[in-house]
């Protein structure tokens, strides 16, 4: 009788270790359309396919979604474009670069290179030499010192 109880116990602690692996682990074809959407839930900066909340009340319906719509053999940018439909560009992780969003892809490297060429040209303005027109100057100052060092003698 105990060693029945013994077999009655580690049957079930097997099966509920079995359920709670099973309800983490995630089709490697839903978390590949997951990997092109934001999880919206507010909580973290994830995509579907990698969030990491237990219950999550974004990614795991939008999960369950993407798997019914795979069953009924959508493509993966059908997907998309159906979740793109739903909840607008803020579905997608990476926003496409068309539009503003070109702005914002192109004008980091716009700045930094406009910033070095400042820098360039700030330094080329520097190492100048002296305009022609101080030679005459500096000629006339000469004169000068010479004259009122001539008035000392």
């Amino acid at each position: 009788m105990h060693r029945f109880r013994k077999i009655l116990l580690g049957s079930i602690l097997g099966i509920a270790m079995l359920a709670q692996n099973a309800s983490l682990m995630m089709n490697p074809d839903v978390k590949r359309v997951g990997m092109k959407l934001a999880c919206l839930c507010g909580a973290c900066k994830n995509s579907v396919g990698d969030c990491p909340m237990i219950g999550c009340h974004y990614a795991v319906p939008a999960r369950e979604q993407i798997d019914q719509m795979q069953k009924v053999n959508m493509e993966d940018q059908a997907i998309v474009d159906k979740f793109i439909e739903q909840q607008g560009i803020k579905a997608l992780v990476v926003p496409p670069a068309e539009g503003f969003n070109l702005a914002v892809w192109v004008m980091p490297g716009v700045m930094i290179f406009l910033g070095l060429m400042a820098i360039y040209f700030y330094i080329q303005r520097l190492r100048k030499p002296a305009a022609t027109g101080t030679a005459h100057v500096s000629t006339h100052y000469n004169e000068l010192a010479a004259k009122d060092l001539d008035k000392l003698d």
